[in-house]
């Protein structure tokens, strides 16, 4: 058994990395990550550049541990910003730092990728190992594991990560047979709520769309959508024209585009971006030409619920924070990410105030849940 670092998925080969690609998780299929490569989205100017570490036995593709050299804190969601200024407070350097990751996707799915058909913890151990030494070879200051799944952290605790505490709000399928069921399930006041926001929506017809029925003009509408929030709200985008055009064509029968029409006139006035596959689906992106009412909780919300019902979908992630999600239904969960800190003063220094980040969130999730939106 040894463990190869490659520079690019195309390395690694699709049907290899086909094994390996989590039932559930779109965001490490060989063609999201070909297409964040080929589109340039990610690379040595973007601050994220790919190292894929391969076990391998014999020729054979045991498991992978997707990463990304980072040179930066941008995208990634966990934020580690205040660590990076101590650092620089005291002359030390914060980068490089090596990140296990979806780049711009604060989506949890597993980082361990391993065969159902071998010894998880030999492979597991090798890739972690493997991980360390890529560390040393490359003078980072820190390893980073982002949005883990909760059957991931021991793994990472053995191999000397700290464990950090997030939240995100998520929406679970109760097996509601539509959506008025997911309605009858609120509380009066929430379901009057969702009732009457759907109700004023005025002005638009909203579809979403999947499959063949999406095409090169949907992927230019949302890549425009996309820029104009950044623009407005946080700066230069990540994520490039190609990238959306390779995605529509390689992942269609995966995405889902929620689309906004004027009335009459059937202009598309705004679109949100979903990712699926398995049983969960997961927003991402969405923007508007138009003010209207209430829009922005139809497409990134009620659409994503509709959708997940209709198809069966147990799990929407709908994206970072967002309070606002509770009232409709997305309920605070716990999200995990594990941190392994090289300097030892500042490693203690970490570890003590990711214990009393916890404290502080275990808090806000009692709150949040005093505030349950279902009966």
């Amino acid at each position: 058994m040894r463990v190869e670092k490659l520079s690019s998925i195309r390395r690694v080969g699709e049907a290899e990395w086909r094994v390996l690609e989590p039932p559930d998780f779109p965001f490490f299929d060989y063609e999201f990550l070909l297409a964040l490569e080929r589109s340039r989205s990610v690379g040595r100017r973007t601050g994220w550049s790919p190292i894929y570490l391969v076990c391998e036995d014999q020729g054979r593709v045991l498991g992978a541990m997707p990463l990304y050299l980072k040179t930066d804190s941008y995208g990634e969601y966990v934020f580690d910003w205040a660590w990076a200024n101590a650092y620089h407070e005291h002359g030390l350097s914060y980068y490089p730092k090596l990140v296990s990751a979806v780049p711009f996707t604060p989506a949890t799915g597993p980082k361990l990728l391993v065969r159902p058909d071998v010894d998880r913890a030999a492979v597991t151990r090798a890739l972690l190992d493997a991980a360390r030494e890529l560390g040393d070879e490359q003078r980072v200051s820190s390893s980073h594991a982002l949005f883990l799944p909760e059957d991931e952290l021991g793994e990472f605790e053995a191999s000397g990560f700290a464990v950090r505490h997030s939240l995100q709000f998520h929406w679970r399928n109760r097996g509601y047979g539509g959506f008025a069921d997911y309605l009858d399930a609120m509380t009066s006041k929430r379901r009057r709520q969702v009732a009457r926001e759907r109700r004023q929506l005025e002005g638009v017809e909203v579809e979403y769309l999947t499959g063949d029925a999406l095409g090169p003009e949907h992927a230019a509408m949302m890549y425009g959508y996309y820029v104009d929030t950044y623009d407005r709200k946080w700066g230069s985008p990540y994520l490039t024209g190609a990238f959306f055009d390779e995605v529509f064509q390689t992942m269609k029968k995966r995405v889902m585009l929620t689309v906004a029409r004027e009335e009459p006139t059937r202009r598309p006035v705004a679109g949100a971006l979903f990712f699926f596959k398995g049983a969960a689906l997961f927003g991402r992106y969405w923007g508007t030409t138009k003010s209207v009412r209430n829009l922005h909780f139809e497409l990134c919300y009620y659409q994503g619920i509709d959708f997940a019902i209709a198809h069966g979908l147990s799990l929407f992630e709908a994206g970072a924070q967002g309070e606002h999600k509770l009232a409709r239904g997305f309920l605070p969960v716990v999200t995990y990410s594990a941190h392994d800190i090289r300097h030892p003063s500042f490693r203690r220094a970490i570890e003590h105030y990711i214990a009393e980040e916890r404290a502080m969130i275990s808090y806000e999730l009692a709150e949040y849940m005093d505030h349950d939106p279902y009966r």
